[in-house]
């Protein structure tokens, strides 16, 4: 029954812990030029980028890429 499973870089990795190194990797600013949505240029904070990437799956698939191409 149990499979063994691909070696996902994201397991386990919290979706806050991936915006809250980003931004302090990169800052709001150069964050919301890296990847261009509004939850990171108009009064950025963490609570509502996160509301706002768990909602748009396109969104979160580019702020993981990014994640991924930072670590």
């Amino acid at each position: 029954m149990d499979q063994p499973k691909p070696n996902d870089p994201l397991h386990g990795v919290k979706l806050a812990d991936i915006v809250q190194l980003l931004v302090a990797e990169y800052g709001w600013e150069e964050l919301s030029q890296q990847i261009n949505i509004n939850c990171f240029k108009s009064n950025p904070s963490i609570k509502s980028s996160l509301k706002f990437l768990r909602r748009t799956p396109w969104a979160r698939t580019k702020v993981e890429q990014l994640y991924l191409r930072t670590i």
